[in-house]
Parts: C-alpha cells; sequence; structure tokens
C-alpha cells in the first residue's frame, strides 16, 4: 500500500457554494454535477459551478448520489436509497434489507449511516460512516424489482468513510474524520493507496476524465486537476 500527499500548490478551487454539500456525481451525458445537501435538495451544476437547477425531494438527509441516464439514486442515511426520475422528477424510496450471511447488519442510523454511494457494473455500493475503523464498512447491494439485497462486505477499517465513487477501476473513497483519499482495489480486496487530503470537511466525491470534485460539508464544491495531484493514487 502507498501513502502519498503530492498535492500541486494551485491543484484546487471552489467552484461553487452549495449548503451542507453532501455528496456528488458526475453525469456523463449531460457533463454536469449533481450535488446533495443534508436538507432534501439536490443542485446540478456544471462543471464549472453554475447553477443549472436546484430542487428539493422531501425531507430526506440526502448523503450520496449516482447520475444515471434516467434516473439519480441518492443515497438516505437513516433509510436506503432515494430514485429520482430525471424527466418526470417522481421520487421513491426503496427499502434495503440489511441482511448479510444471516446477521443483519447496523447500516442504516441517523448519527452514524450510510453516507456515499457508487455504481460499479450493475452493483451499488454504500458505505457505512462510523468513526471506528472497525464499524466503518462497505456494501455492495444487488437492485431488482422484488428484492434489494447486500451481495458482498467490504471490511476496509478506513474510519469516517463519507463519500464514494468508482474511477478506471477502482473504488475511492474520502475519510472525513483523517481527511484521507483511499483507492480500494476490488478485485485485489485490498486498500492500494492512501492520499492526505487538505483538511476540509469532505463529504463526496466525484471524478471526470480530467477532475477530481470534493462535496464539502462546509458548504463548497471543491475542484481538482488529477494531473497536478499526482502520487501513486492516480496511476
Amino acid at each position: 500500500m502507498v501513502f502519498s500527499s503530492l498535492w500541486g500548490k494551485e491543484s484546487s478551487y471552489s467552484i461553487a457554494k452549495i449548503p451542507e454539500a453532501s455528496g456528488i456525481s458526475y453525469c456523463r451525458d449531460s457533463d454536469t454535477l449533481i450535488v446533495a445537501n443534508d436538507e432534501g435538495w439536490y443542485y446540478e451544476i456544471t462543471t464549472d459551478g453554475d447553477i443549472v437547477t436546484k430542487r428539493r425531494v422531501g425531507n430526506y438527509d440526502l448523503e450520496g448520489v449516482v447520475c444515471e441516464e434516467d434516473r439519480f439514486l441518492f443515497a438516505i442515511e437513516d433509510r436506503g436509497i432515494l430514485i429520482v426520475d430525471r424527466k418526470t422528477e417522481r421520487a421513491k424510496v426503496l427499502e434495503i434489507d440489511s441482511t448479510y450471511r444471516g446477521k443483519k447488519l447496523k447500516l442504516f442510523d441517523k448519527k452514524s449511516g450510510i453516507e456515499g454511494i457508487a455504481k460499479v457494473d450493475d452493483l451499488y455500493y454504500l458505505s457505512k460512516q462510523s468513526k471506528k475503523k472497525n464499524n466503518s464498512f462497505v456494501v455492495a447491494v444487488e437492485l431488482d424489482r422484488y428484492h434489494n439485497k447486500i451481495v458482498d462486505k467490504i471490511k476496509h477499517k478506513i474510519p469516517d468513510t463519507a463519500g464514494l465513487d468508482y474511477h478506471n477501476g477502482s473504488l475511492y473513497m474520502v475519510s472525513d474524520k483523517k481527511d484521507l483519499l483511499v483507492r480500494y482495489d476490488l478485485k485485489k480486496k485490498r486498500v492500494i493507496c492512501k492520499m492526505k487530503l487538505p483538511s476540509s470537511a469532505q463529504e463526496g466525491i466525484a471524478f471526470d476524465k480530467k477532475h477530481l470534485y470534493i462535496a464539502d460539508d462546509d458548504g463548497q464544491v471543491l475542484k481538482y486537476r488529477t494531473k497536478d495531484i499526482g502520487g501513486e493514487c492516480f496511476k
């Protein structure tokens, strides 16, 4: 495992002010970003930070978000996944069976529940937040019309995992408590790189081809050029 801290001096800048920004996802079809906040709002912004739309979906604690061609999927800290149709804006909550290998996982909680979501092929990965590394984990969930179930559990031992994204074959997560960017190899099933982040309240991460975006719970969206960051985490 490599630990790196190579950040260019002018590699980042704030592109938008979003109150309590808690999750972010890049939409390839529209070349925009979807930013979730803790009060049930989501924002669509350009990659330069201009707000395109702003909508409230209800009294939900939205944490992470995944952008798909026809829908948005939001992680709700204490309930499950909220699906919003991109055309009709209709929303519905998917309850997740938290049983894994015959045991109930404490997955949903108002203080230490689901904080991030990422899509890898046909599976959705949800990060369970905990200040203790042994209670912090990621689960892979299979969604279908009849049953939404956990099919895998990743014990990464990284405390306070607050955001997830899948990029260039790896699962990336951020630790808000430790100010870390972590690269996890799903095939090798291990952490292969940890990178120290500049101090902020990291709650969500997203990638496009050239940039890393961080949703900062203090109220902004940060943009980094990955070529300026360097290090083993981006090889």
